[in-house]
């Protein structure tokens, strides 16, 4: 009898920011609203379910222009329950850019989003290289 294997690839093309910040996730965006002129929305929690572990939620939210890429999502790395990258416990909050956004533009949004007082540290990571990385995709 012979046995085929699928093989799974996840797709990681999208751009990953790390923000270190002790400001709750409406402030945090409040201040993104403000100085990047984004209009970050609340959407439903990005949820991870482990096999015989109980759902974890973490709060998830989405700025986009209709018809425009890129989307841009701010999710928290801390729950009550754990973790989304428990190897970046440093890590208060992920943007995650998905589709295209140019050098210039990105640049510009970091080094902005670094003016806002209550921001400690904000660092581009490479999501390939994460153990957890699976975590990330929705």
């Amino acid at each position: 009898m012979n046995k085929k294997f699928l093989k799974l690839e996840l797709d990681f093309d999208f751009i990953l920011i790390s923000i270190t910040s002790q400001l709750r996730d409406y402030r945090l965006c409040h201040y993104l609203n403000k100085v990047l002129n984004f209009d970050f929305v609340k959407i439903d929690d990005h949820e991870i379910s482990l096999k015989g572990q109980s759902p974890k939620f973490y709060s998830k939210y989405l700025y986009y222009i209709e018809d425009i890429t890129p989307f841009y999502y701010l999710i928290s790395n801390k729950s009550p329950d754990g973790y989304l990258i428990p190897e970046l416990k440093g890590s208060d909050y992920f943007i995650i850019i998905k589709d295209f956004i140019d050098d210039e533009d990105l640049t510009f949004l970091i080094q902005t989003a670094k003016s806002i007082p209550d921001v400690q540290a904000l660092v581009e990571l490479d999501p390939t290289k994460l153990k957890s990385k699976e975590n990330l995709i929705f």
